[in-house]
C-alpha cells in the first residue's frame, strides 16, 4: 500500500513538471509573440501639444510605445530638473517620433505634465524607409523629375507611383542577381583557364586571342546589362515625396527609399489586418538587401535551415555507424570504454571550443589544402581556406554528434537479443541482420537524436561566429549560378542576428521589437523541425511496434 502511494506521490510530481515545463515553454511563445508581432501592427500616431516655460508651445509627433508610473521622489533621485514642482505621481511616456535622419533618436520621453493636448490627426502619414528608419509627417506634395504631380486622389497616387519604383528596383536586383551573376561567374572561369593553360605550358598565340574574344564578349555584355539596371534605378529615382514634419520643416525623400507608405489613424480594422499581414510576410519571406534591423529575416531563416540540413546529412551516417560500431561490432575492453567516455565528455565542451577547433583544422588547414591542391590558380583569394557554410555545418556536425551516437546507441541496446539470434538462426549473416532487422528497430532512437542535434544546432550562435556567420551575406549560399549550392559562401543565422540587434545595433530601442519577432522565428523553426521528426519517428516506431512484442 505504501509502495503504491509512493508511486502515486511520483507519478504526481513527473505529471507536475511536465505541466510546468508545457506552461512555461507556452509563456515564453506567447512572451515573443506578444512583444514581436506588434511591431508589425499599425499603432496610431499622436500629436502631442507641449507646454514648455522656457520655449513656448511646441509639437511632437508619435507613437506611444510605454507608459510608465513614476513617484516624484523617483525622478528628483533621475536628477530631473524642476522635479519638485511635480505631482507626486506622474506618467512617463516613451515615444517614437521617428524622423531619425532629422532628430538622430527614434524615441523621446515626455511626461504627464509636460502634455498640453494630445489629438490622432487621421492625416499623419507613416513611411517606412528602407535606411534611416520610419519617418513621420504629413503628405506635401509628390514630385517626377522635381515637377510636382497633381491628381484627383493623392493617396492612390502615392501607392500607384510606389508600386511602379518597387517594379522598377525588382528587375534591377533581379538582374544584379542572375544576368550580371551568370556573367561574371563566366569572367571568373575564364580567367581561371587562362592562368591553367599559363601554368600548363600549353599556352600559344590561338588560345590566347579566343580567351581574349571570349572576355571582350562577355564584357561587352555585362558593361550592356549594368547600363540596363543603372537605367532603371536612375528611372526609380524620378519620383519623390515632400513630407512636412511636426515642426513645420519640409522633406524630400526619394520614392525608392520608401517600402511602404500609410495612414495609421484613418486605417479600418480590415486595411490594419491586411498591413499586418503585408509587412510579418515581408519579414518572413521575402529577401532583401537593406540590414537586419530594417529588412528582412528571410536570408537568416533560408541559411539557418540550409546549415541545419546539411549538419544532419553529416552528423546523422557519423553517428549512426560509430553507435552500431560500438554496440553490435566492439568488444567490452579498454578501447570502447575509453572511446564512450570520450563521447561523453564531448557533449560536454563549450560551443566555443568547437568554433575555436572549426576556424583552425577545417577553415586554417582542411580549406587551406583544398585551395592550394584545387584552387591554387585563385590565390591568394581563398575559396575553402575562408570560413564559410560547409566549415559551419562540419563544426556543427561534430558538436552534435555524440547525442546521435548515445541516442543511437540506446535504441540498439533496446532491441531483444532474441531477435538478432532469430534472424541468424534462420541463416542471415549479422550484415544482413544488422539492415534489416537491427537498424530499422532503432530508427526511432536515432530520430531521437536527430531531434536533439537539430534543436542544439539551430540555436548555436558561438562557434557560427567564428567559422561562416556574418551579419549581412550578399548573397545567398543558393543561387541560379553553376553549382547552383555555394558551400563556401558566408551566410546569416537567425540566432546571430538576434545577437546582432540585441547587442550590435546602434539603435537598440527601435530594434527590441525585432529581437523578439526573429526569436520567435526561431523557435518555431526548430519547433517545426522537431516536429517533422517526431512525427517521422512515431510513424516508423507503429510500422515496427509489431517486432518487438
Amino acid at each position: 500500500m505504501s509502495a503504491l502511494t509512493q508511486n502515486d506521490r511520483w507519478r504526481w510530481l513527473t505529471a507536475g513538471a511536465v505541466t510546468f515545463s508545457l506552461l512555461a515553454f507556452l509563456l515564453l511563445l506567447l512572451l515573443l509573440a506578444w512583444q514581436g508581432l506588434r511591431h508589425f501592427w499599425p499603432q496610431p500616431v499622436t500629436l502631442f501639444t507641449l507646454a514648455q516655460p522656457a520655449a513656448g508651445e511646441a509639437q511632437l509627433l508619435g507613437e506611444v510605445v510605454s507608459t510608465q508610473r513614476l513617484s516624484r521622489q523617483q525622478l528628483i533621485d533621475a536628477g530631473l530638473p524642476q522635479a519638485q514642482q511635480l505631482p507626486e505621481q506622474v506618467t512617463r511616456y516613451l515615444i517614437k517620433t521617428g524622423n531619425r535622419d532629422v532628430s538622430a533618436s527614434d524615441f523621446r520621453t515626455l511626461l504627464e505634465s509636460d502634455i498640453q493636448r494630445r489629438e490622432q490627426p487621421p492625416e499623419v502619414l507613416m513611411l517606412q524607409r528602407r535606411v534611416g528608419g520610419d519617418a513621420l509627417g504629413w503628405f506635401a506634395g509628390l514630385y517626377e523629375n522635381q515637377q510636382p504631380l497633381t491628381a484627383q486622389n493623392m493617396q492612390r497616387a502615392l501607392q500607384e507611383r510606389l508600386q511602379q519604383t518597387h517594379q522598377l528596383l525588382e528587375q534591377a536586383e533581379r538582374i544584379r542577381r542572375h544576368e550580371m551573376s551568370h556573367i561574371t561567374a563566366q569572367l571568373e572561369a575564364l580567367e581561371i583557364e587562362a592562368l591553367e593553360l599559363k601554368a600548363s605550358g600549353n599556352d600559344n598565340e590561338q588560345k590566347r586571342s579566343m580567351l581574349m574574344a571570349n572576355r571582350a564578349e562577355l564584357q561587352r555584355q555585362f558593361v550592356g546589362q549594368a547600363e540596363r539596371r543603372a537605367s532603371l534605378l536612375q528611372e526609380s529615382a524620378r519620383n519623390t515625396l515632400m513630407l512636412r514634419d511636426a515642426n513645420g520643416q519640409l522633406h524630400r525623400i526619394p520614392l525608392a527609399q520608401i517600402r511602404d507608405a500609410w495612414y495609421p489613424n484613418a486605417m479600418t480594422l480590415v486595411q490594419k489586418w491586411q498591413h499586418f499581414l503585408q509587412q510579418l510576410w515581408h519579414f518572413v519571406a521575402v529577401s532583401s538587401d537593406d540590414s537586419p534591423g530594417e529588412g528582412s529575416a528571410f536570408p537568416a531563416i533560408f541559411g539557418t535551415v540550409l546549415m541545419v540540413l546539411l549538419m544532419s546529412v553529416v552528423v546523422m551516417p557519423l553517428g549512426v555507424v560509430a553507435a552500431v560500431w560500438l554496440h553490435e561490432y566492439a568488444d567490452r575492453h579498454a578501447l570502447t570504454r575509453l572511446v564512450r567516455i570520450a563521447v561523453v565528455n564531448l557533449a560536454g565542451v563549450p560551443s566555443i571550443v568547437y568554433g575555436v577547433f572549426g576556424l583552425g583544422f577545417y577553415v586554417w588547414l582542411i580549406g587551406g589544402t583544398i585551395d592550394q591542391l584545387f584552387y591554387a590558380t585563385s590565390l591568394p583569394n581563398p575559396t575553402f581556406g575562408t570560413p564559410g557554410l560547409l566549415w559551419a555545418s562540419l563544426t556543427l556536425a561534430l558538436l552534435t554528434l555524440p547525442v546521435v551516437i548515445v541516442a543511437t546507441e540506446e535504441g540498439l541496446s533496446r532491441i531483444p537479443a532474441s531477435l538478432r539470434h532469430g534472424s541468424l538462426a534462420l541463416g542471415a549473416t549479422r550484415a544482413e541482420t544488422l539492415w534489416h532487422v537491427t537498424l530499422p528497430l532503432a530508427l526511432p532512437a536515432m530520430l531521437t537524436g536527430l531531434i536533439l542535434a537539430v534543436a542544439r544546432a539551430a540555436g548555436e550562435t558561438a562557434p557560427l561566429m567564428l567559422v561562416g556567420v556574418v551579419k549581412m551575406a550578399p548573397e545567398l549560399p543558393v543561387d541560379g549560378v553553376f553549382p547552383y549550392l555555394h558551400l563556401d559562401r558566408k551566410f546569416m543565422h537567425l540566432g546571430f542576428q538576434i545577437y546582432d540587434l540585441a547587442f550590435q545595433s546602434p539603435n537598440a530601442e527601435a530594434d527590441r521589437p525585432l529581437v523578439y519577432a526573429t526569436a520567435l522565428l526561431l523557435v518555431t523553426i526548430i519547433l517545426g523541425l522537431n516536429l517533422t521528426a517526431m512525427a517521422l519517428r512515431h510513424r516508423l516506431r507503429e510500422r515496427y511496434r509489431s517486432l518487438v512484442q
